[in-house]
Order: C-alpha cells, then structure tokens, then sequence
C-alpha cells in the first residue's frame, strides 16, 4: 500500500470541521484505492497568532516545503484586523512555494442547482488558471503625504528580483498607491501551463485582461499570450477583457474550456464561476506548484458565525481534496470523489441546509464516505 505524508492547516472558523470531513473521504477514497494518508497537523490561524504572536515561521515554511502538498482548511477571524491572517499565512505560503498556478475547475454537477436558465452540466465544465503571485497582488504600495517623499520598494521571487526607488511629490492631502507587476517568465510559464492543460482537454483557450485601459501591464500580457500560442497552432485562442467576460460566463458558459488570468482578475472571474456552478460552497481551489509544493482548499471564507455548529456544507474542501489525491497521483481516486459528490447531491438524501438539506456537516462527510466505498 502506498503511503502519503500530508500536512494539514485547519485553519479558522469553519476550517477544523470541514477539513475533518475531507480527510475522513480521502482516507475512505485510500482504503479503496490502496493507498494510505499520515495527517500531520499544523497549528497556524487565529488561534495560534493570538497566543504566540506568530502568523507562520520560516522554519514552518522550510518544513512544509518538503511535501508535495498541502491541506488547508480556512484563514480568517474577525478578533484580528482584516488581512493580518490573510497576508500573513496564505500569500506568505503561495509566494514561499513559488505556487505560482491558482486552479479552479467550474464544473456543474449533475442535481445541482444553477441560477442560470436552462443551463445543464454539459453547458458548465470549465477551467479558470489564475496567475497566482504577480500582479497587484505583489503587496507593494503605501500611502504618501503633501509635499516630497521618497519609497523603496522590492519585489523578491525565486524567479527575479525587482526593487523600486520612488520620489513622491505632491500637492494633494494625501494620496495612496498600490504597484502592479507582471514579468516575463511569470506571465509565460502560467499561461503555457494553461495551453498544455487544453491539450488534455477541448484544445482552446481563453484569455483575461484589461489591456484597453490598462495596456503597459495588460498589453504586456497579451504578448506573451501570443508568443506562446504561436508554440500551439492545434489550440483555438481567444482574448476578452475582464468587464466582457463576466458577461459572457453567465450568457454562454459552454463557449469556455480553459480560461488563463492575471492575478487580480482571475481572483474576480473565480468568485462569479463558483456561482455559476452553484455556489461557494461547491468550490474548491488549488495553488499548484508544479514542480513543488501545492495547498488545496476550499476557496470560500472561514465563516465564523458557523463555527461549531455542525452546519458549513464541506463539499468544497472534499472536492478540494479529490484535486489533492490527484495531485499526488491518484486519479482514480481523485475521479471517484467527484462521482460520489455528485451521487449524494443527485440522491439529495444528506444534504446541508444551504442546499435544501437539514443534515449536518459531519453527516455528509459520512455519506461521500460511504458511497465511494459501496461504488
């Protein structure tokens, strides 16, 4: 029998019980499929942070990077300032990793309900690649008063290094800035995993920006999208700009298979997918390395109004935990997860109160268990 060593972050809120349960599928999904899970669990999130003073250590992050991937539950607690977690432990972890790919499958399961008409599964079954550590998401800028000024400011990847050197000045009260970047071998090799990914899928691809508006970065991207293209003639490609697309996902969701974003973007189109899809709560993410360490989770929020009450539907983080296995190899395993997710909700016997259902969290976790034992 195989085994995995798999850390585990539960995180906030909700976090604890929903990782619960998608570690009680997966650990189902191995004893079908041959293969066993050593959980090894790791404090960070609110708790940790308010009693240490620490977000997450160098030395947590050297040790985490020795795995191939990790499981993360949610981060985030209204007791801390909004984005202290956040910045701290999650985009301190994508950018420690280099996970450089955010994936996140768009796919209508069969008995789920979608608020757009006469739209089937066979019309929603899409993938949106969100650059995942550029853009204005780089967490450089700052805030500037009347008068003169100066700011440096630096941007370390293991890919490059970028420092900037600011001399501010103005008249006004005040002003705030914020810093948008995007490199070549960032925007290239996010994009060429997108194409490699059509090649196993419909053989198009879709990409997101905003260079009407915003064309010394956005233009930049549409280069390099070409440049790439050019290595795929067999793959049909198309451009749309951010405002355009949220049209067209809720107008024509069967025209996209794989859609490729810069960072800021994709965080937006994601939000609108999980939606098309059904909701939040069907939505799992995962921030791939590909050559790393990958973090899989659900990509809703921590809900802290939920927590230990036994109601938060963890289908998103089962789901997210198909996405791991298979990271790890398992695809059938992976595949079988899926199928029992969409058995149980075509079945809507055990079924959360968000979708219709009055069963409990633990109690769907039980049933995906079961099923993908008796399928």
């Amino acid at each position: 029998m195989t085994q995995y060593k798999v850390p585990v972050i539960p995180g906030d809120g909700i976090g604890p019980e929903i990782i619960d349960e998608g570690k009680k599928v997966i650990d189902a999904a191995g004893e079908v499929y041959g293969f066993y899970v050593e959980w090894i669990e790791y404090p960070h999130g609110a708790d940790h942070y308010l009693s240490t003073g620490e977000l997450i250590s160098e030395e947590s992050l050297k040790e985490l990077n020795t795995y191939d991937v990790i499981f993360l539950g949610s981060i985030g607690d209204p007791r801390i300032e909004p984005g202290v977690l956040e910045k701290g432990i999650l985009l301190s972890a994508r950018f420690y990793f280099d996970q450089y790919i955010n994936l996140r499958p768009v796919k209508l399961l069969e008995g789920v309900w979608c608020p757009l008409k006469n739209k089937t599964p066979e019309d929603i079954d899409f993938t949106v690649i969100r650059e995942n550590t550029e853009d204005f998401y780089i967490g450089i800028g700052g805030r500037a008063g009347k008068g003169e000024s100066k700011a440096v400011l630096e941007v370390a990847r293991s890919l490059y290094n970028v420092k900037f050197g600011l001399d501010i000045e103005s008249d006004s009260e005040e002003i705030g800035y914020q810093i948008g970047m995007i490199s070549k071998e960032g925007t290239q090799r996010v994009i060429r995993y997108a194409f490699d990914m059509s090649m196993q899928r419909g053989k198009h691809v879709s990409s997101v920006d905003k260079a009407n508006v915003l064309s010394d970065i956005y233009g930049f991207w549409r280069e390099e999208f070409n440049s790439i293209s050019s290595e795929y003639p067999d793959v049909t490609t198309d451009f749309n700009f951010v405002d355009a697309i949220t049209m067209w996902f809720v107008k024509n969701p069967e025209f996209f298979d794989v859609v490729v974003s810069p960072n800021m973007f994709g965080d937006i189109i994601t939000d609108l997918g999980a939606m098309v899809q059904g909701g939040l709560g069907l939505a799992p993410g995962g921030n791939i390395n590909p050559q790393g360490t990958s973090m899989f989770e659900p990509i809703h929020g921590s809900a802290p109004k939920y927590k230990g009450m036994n109601r938060a539907n963890p289908i998103a983080t089962i789901w997210a935990g198909a996405m791991l296995v298979e990271q790890l190899g398992e695809k059938e395993a992976g595949d079988a997860i899926v199928r029992a997710i969409e058995q149980d909700i075509k079945e809507a016997k055990v079924l959360t109160k968000d979708m219709g259902g009055s069963s409990g969290t633990s109690d769907i976790g039980d049933e995906i268990a079961r099923i993908i034992k008796e399928i």
